[in-house]
């Protein structure tokens, strides 16, 4: 089903039927800040291993990551540091995936083998509006396209017309970008950026 839903002008009875699809162990498809992605309740393992197997991979070694709609909701999934919370101030809400060591809250089943996560907060009305009325994360991956030149989709109706069999709900939200978030580690004490992306990192 394709569902549109604009940040200008959100209907905000649709969102609570994208949170009963979610709660429901569906997936979904939304836009970000940055590219449309995949995602799901992080607290339902079929879901995740649905996303997963969609993708081609495992939940451990997909490198999926959780979108928090606040630095409070993240501080609850992520072990951060003095360092990391400076840094992360500053730059979220924004086109930013961090890699953090993951707390106890992170299910076991999507956690990696280096008990990582990886964490964004997306400056886009719509996640982070999902976030807070499911009241926890979503666990997120982009969508990747299969031209090599063009690497991501972003019309949401050729994003329907190739996913709606995979998926429960896609959100048109208009157009997405082409270029995915920047991604620093922050697990060695330093901030290493492994993925160029949109984002300006500041200091």
């Amino acid at each position: 089903m394709l569902l549109k839903l604009y940040p200008d002008n959100p209907n905000h009875r649709e969102f609570r039927k994208i949170v009963d699809v979610l709660k429901d162990g569906g997936i979904i498809i939304y836009p970000t800040d940055t590219v449309y992605a995949i995602g799901c309740d992080i607290t339902n393992n079929k879901a995740i291993q649905r996303i997963a197997k969609l993708k081609g991979t495992t939940p451990e070694k997909g490198n999926f990551s959780l979108i928090c709609n606040n630095l409070s909701n993240l501080s609850e999934y992520a072990k951060v540091d003095n360092s990391s919370f400076k840094i992360m101030k500053k730059n979220l809400p924004g086109a930013f995936t961090f890699i953090l060591p993951a707390s106890n809250n992170v299910p076991k089943l999507f956690k990696s083998k280096k008990k990582t996560v990886g964490i964004r907060v997306p400056d886009h009305y719509i996640p982070l509006r999902i976030v807070e009325e499911l009241r926890n994360p979503i666990m997120t991956t982009s969508i990747h396209d299969p031209d090599e030149v063009i690497e991501y989709t972003t019309d949401p109706e050729l994003i329907d017309e190739k996913y709606k069999k995979d998926v429960d709900l896609i959100i048109d939200g208009g157009y997405g970008n082409n270029t995915a978030s920047t991604i620093i580690d922050c697990t060695n004490g330093e901030f290493e950026i492994i993925r160029p992306g949109i984002g300006e990192l500041i200091f």
